[in-house]
């Protein structure tokens, strides 16, 4: 469906992207994960025609042509089904949650489609549907999340663009947003996602890439990816070995500590992530 050859992208002198090549097949979750720099949602911005490529092509399969998307503007890259959720979620904050939904829709002209969309985005986030009048600048993050989704869906993409929708989310409600990409792509969207969580994207995606300073160290099935050492130790060691040694239980006195960031931040929110890092 997409496949990216040799993509060079620049800010002035800097090369964010140097030679990236990558595919997503259709029906597929594909992961790009890296650290904060390496040119992930540079990749993303790229495809979606808000910055410049110096060279290369990205090629989008549609109705049995290919097309270039180097040669295109945003408006017709969402015209031909490609959706982008942008990093930090962009939405629009003083105007409504259904009005934030009506411009997702606004180059669509099929009503009823737009009618059976809300519903099933509605079922798919039922806290949309109950704050459907609220303005947007007032949900919580998550439920801001869940809007920058939505609104990404109301344009009848084939093909998801997902910039870090965990960012800044509390464990639970990244479950949550997790649970509803893998509903989303069950019911036949091809994603391609980045993001930073490592060990919920390898878990969620059927493929992944490791981009490190704008070059792709490494690819393949995810599954085979979580278990390689060289992304076990850059991005995923550590975290459940570290919260386990915050622990500490003697059976003399069975008391535990030290732990001092639990009792300082003890709050349900550490709790809910204390589980969530513990359930990998």
């Amino acid at each position: 469906m997409l496949k990216i050859q040799n993509l060079e992208v620049s800010y002035g002198a800097i090369k964010a992207l140097q030679g990236v090549s990558l595919e997503v097949k259709e029906g597929e979750i594909v992961t790009l994960i890296g650290a904060n720099g390496a040119g992930k949602s540079t990749l993303l911005r790229a495809i979606s025609r808000l910055m410049d490529v110096v060279s290369g092509s990205i090629l989008y399969a549609r109705e049995g042509k290919e097309l270039d998307l180097n040669r295109l503007k945003s408006h017709q890259i969402v015209q031909l089904g490609i959706s982008h959720v942008p990093e930090g979620r962009q939405i629009f904050p003083n105007l409504s949650v259904k009005e934030n939904l009506d411009l997702g829709a606004y180059l669509r002209k099929d009503a009823q489609g737009i009618e059976e969309d809300s519903e099933k985005i509605f079922k798919l986030f039922p806290r949309l549907k109950e704050r459907l009048r609220q303005n947007a600048g007032t949900l919580s993050g998550g439920e801001q999340q869940m809007l920058a989704i939505a609104r990404a869906l109301m344009t009848c993409p084939k093909l998801l663009l997902m910039d870090e929708p965990s960012l800044g989310l509390a464990p639970l409600l990244v479950k949550s947003i997790f649970e509803a990409i893998q509903t989303i792509n069950q019911e036949g969207m091809t994603i391609l996602l980045v993001e930073q969580n490592a060990h919920m994207a390898l878990k969620l995606a059927h493929r992944a890439y490791v981009l490190e300073t704008g070059k792709i160290a490494l690819q393949g099935q995810a599954h085979d990816l979580r278990e390689n050492e060289e992304v076990k130790k850059a991005y995923l060691g550590g975290l459940k070995m570290y919260l386990l040694k915050s622990f500490s239980f003697t059976k003399s006195d069975e008391k535990c500590g030290p732990a001092p960031w639990v009792f300082i931040q003890g709050t349900r929110a550490w709790v809910s992530f204390l589980i969530f890092a513990l359930s990998f």
